[in-house]
């Protein structure tokens, strides 16, 4: 095929080499997408490509449903230093999470006032679990074994360290995990 305004063909080499540049610098790990909890727009998890991720299952009915609090804390107060809190609300343990993504959004920041991002409402346990999950687990070792189990990933997503439910926001052996990977 003869190209009839070469101009254009240099243009398209060029936006091609850009996507593929852009797709390659996007860890394996993270090229994975979701819905926002809040309007259900796309949430590609490449877009915090270079950050350090803390990913926690979540759940409005839960024991463990204060450390919205301090994990809203902890984002508040490192996200400016490169980490991201990204919360995925699930119903897998003990039904706790029952409401459509409006009522968690609308829980989360009415009670919690929640600013980091959100995933829609998704499955991180059993045979159904979404495939970022399963992968995470495979990694550590460790499942989410109920809500708020938390993930610790570097900026290069080549580590990954698992904290159980019972592991607080404000944790020593987590913050000063975090500190290592933002440094």
């Amino acid at each position: 095929m003869k190209i009839r305004f070469p101009h254009l063909a240099g243009l398209l080499a060029l936006a091609f080499a850009g996507a593929a540049g852009a797709t390659a610098a996007c860890p394996p790990l993270l090229q994975h997408s979701f819905t926002t909890l809040q309007d259900g727009k796309p949430m590609p998890l490449c877009q915090y490509a270079g950050k350090v991720l803390l990913v926690v299952n979540t759940a409005s009915y839960c024991g463990f449903t204060g450390q919205y609090d301090g994990l809203e804390k902890l984002y508040a107060r490192l996200k400016d230093k490169g980490l991201v809190v990204v919360g995925f609300p699930s119903n897998d343990f003990g039904e706790q999470e029952p409401g459509s993504d409006k009522e968690i959004a609308d829980f989360c920041r009415l009670t919690y006032g929640v600013k980091f991002p959100m995933a829609g409402k998704t499955t991180v346990s059993g045979r159904g679990a979404n495939p970022f999950y399963l992968k995470l687990a495979e990694i550590t070792g460790s499942k989410p074994k109920w809500n708020f189990h938390k993930y610790l990933i570097n900026r290069d997503a080549t580590q990954v360290v698992a904290f159980t439910s019972f592991t607080k926001p404000d944790d020593r052996e987590l913050v000063n995990k975090i500190d290592q990977f933002l440094k």
